[in-house]
C-alpha cells in the first residue's frame, strides 16, 4: 500500500492518575530522521518510544510531541517502619526491668514516637507508566499512517494519470517518426531534382543518404524502454510499502530516455511531445519525493 512521507497523527488519553498527549507530524526527507521533545521525567523510555517507532515509519522527517501530567504528584502514604517500632518497644521494656518501673505501653504511645510513622511520595510503577505511554504513541501512530496511506492514495491516482498520458505521446511518436523519414526523401528527392534536372540520379546515394538520416533520427530503441519503465512504475505502485526510492530510480531512467528522444529529434511535432514527456516526468519525480 503506497504511503506518503507526509501525515499527522495525534491522541490524547486521561486517567484518574495520568494525561498524555501525542502528536506526530511529518514530511519527506531522504532517510528517516525522527524528532523527539518530551518531558524530562519520561527520557528514560526514550530508546523504547524509538523502537516502537519503527514499526509505523521507514522515511521522512517526523516531529513527535508528547505533553504529560502526573495527578500523583505531591501525593505522599504513610510508611509504617515495624523494626523501629520493635526496638522502641523492646528498649522500653529494658528500662522497665533496669529501674523496676511499670513499662506497659500502648500501640498509640509507641506510633508518637519518631520515625515509626513516616509520610513518603508515591513510587511509580514504571512497567504500568510505559504501559499507558506505549498505548498513546501505538494509537497515534497508527492514525498518522492512516493520513499517509489516504494522502498516498491520491498520489498514485494522479501518477497513474500522469504516466497514461505519457503513452499517448509515445503513441505519437512512434507514428510521427516513420512519417518524418518520408518528408525527408521526399525533400531530398526534390532537391535533388532541382538541382540536377532531368538527370540520371544515383539512386543508391539517395537510399543511403535516407538510410543514414533515418537510423540518425530512430527512437525505436528509447520509446519501447520508455514503455517499459511506465509499465514498472505502474506495478511498483502497487507494491506494498517502501517504494519511494525504487519509483525515483525508475523516474531517473525515463527521463533519460526522453533526453535522447528530444536530442535526436529534427521534427518540431516530436520534439514539442519530447518537452512534454521531460516536463511530465519531472512533475512525476516531484510527485515521488512524497512517497515513504
Amino acid at each position: 500500500m503506497l504511503k506518503s512521507m507526509t501525515g499527522f497523527g495525534r491522541y490524547e488519553s486521561e486517567t484518574a492518575e495520568r494525561k498524555i498527549t501525542v502528536e506526530m507530524k511529518a514530511v519527506n526527507h531522504r532517510y528517516c530522521e525522527i524528532g523527539l521533545k518530551m518531558p524530562k521525567k519520561l527520557n528514560f523510555f526514550e530508546s523504547a518510544i524509538r523502537n516502537l517507532l519503527k514499526n509505523y515509519i521507514s522515511r521522512g522527517k517526523v516531529d513527535i510531541f508528547i505533553t504529560y501530567e502526573d495527578f500523583t504528584e505531591g501525593r505522599e502514604c504513610v510508611k509504617y517502619n515495624e523494626d523501629i517500632a520493635k526496638e522502641y518497644f523492646e528498649l522500653i521494656g529494658k528500662i522497665g526491668n533496669q529501674f523496676n518501673i511499670d513499662s506497659s505501653v500502648n500501640a498509640v504511645t509507641i506510633a508518637r514516637f519518631p520515625d515509626v510513622f513516616t509520610l513518603e511520595e508515591q513510587q511509580i510503577d514504571e512497567g504500568e507508566l510505559w504501559s499507558f505511554i506505549e498505548n498513546a504513541i501505538k494509537q497515534a501512530a497508527e492514525n498518522f499512517v492512516n493520513t499517509r496511506i489516504n494522502e498516498g492514495e491520491h498520489l498514485k491516482n494522479d501518477l497513474e494519470q500522469k504516466l497514461d498520458g505519457m503513452i499517448e505521446w509515445i503513441d505519437f511518436i512512434e507514428k510521427r517518426s516513420p512519417l518524418v523519414v518520408d518528408e525527408y526523401r521526399n525533400r531530398l528527392y526534390a532537391k535533388v531534382e532541382e538541382l540536377l534536372g532531368n538527370t540520371n540520379i544515383d539512386q543508391g546515394i539517395l537510399a543511403t543518404e535516407i538510410t543514414v538520416f533515418a537510423d540518425k533520427i530512430c527512437v525505436d530503441e528509447e520509446t519501447v524502454r520508455l514503455r517499459a519503465h511506465i509499465k514498472n512504475m505502474k506495478n511498483t505502485l502497487n507494491e506494498a510499502e517502501n517504494v519511494g526510492r525504487k519509483l525515483d530510480f525508475i523516474a531517473q531512467e525515463m527521463n533519460r530516455e526522453a533526453n535522447t528522444i528530444l536530442s535526436k529529434s529534427s521534427d518540431l511535432d516530436i520534439t514539442n511531445k519530447a518537452i512534454d514527456l521531460k516536463t511530465e516526468i519531472e512533475k512525476v519525480r516531484e510527485q515521488i519525493q512524497n512517497i515513504e
